[in-house]
C-alpha cells in the first residue's frame, strides 16, 4: 500500500439533520450536514404515503386478490 495518498479519517465525525437529530458516524470528513436521518424519513416513522396516480394500486390490489396470491 503507497503511503500518504489515503484521506484522513475521522472516527468521531459528526452528523446533523434538518430535523434536528444529531450522531456521531465514521467518515473522511468531520463534520456532515444532511437533510434526511433515519430518525425524520417518511420510510422509518411510518409515515410513508403511496402516490396513487389513475388508479395503479387499486389496479394491482384487484388483480392481487382475484390471483388468489398473499403479499408477503
Amino acid at each position: 500500500m503507497k503511503a500518504e495518498i489515503h484521506p484522513t479519517f475521522f472516527e468521531e465525525a459528526v452528523v446533523h439533520c434538518l430535523c434536528g437529530n444529531t450522531f456521531t458516524t465514521g467518515s473522511t470528513v468531520a463534520e456532515l450536514k444532511t437533510e434526511v436521518c433515519s430518525v425524520c424519513h417518511p420510510f422509518f416513522t411510518g409515515q410513508q404515503r403511496i402516490v396513487d396516480t389513475g388508479g395503479q394500486v387499486e389496479r394491482f390490489q384487484k388483480r392481487l386478490h382475484k390471483s388468489g396470491t398473499r403479499p408477503r
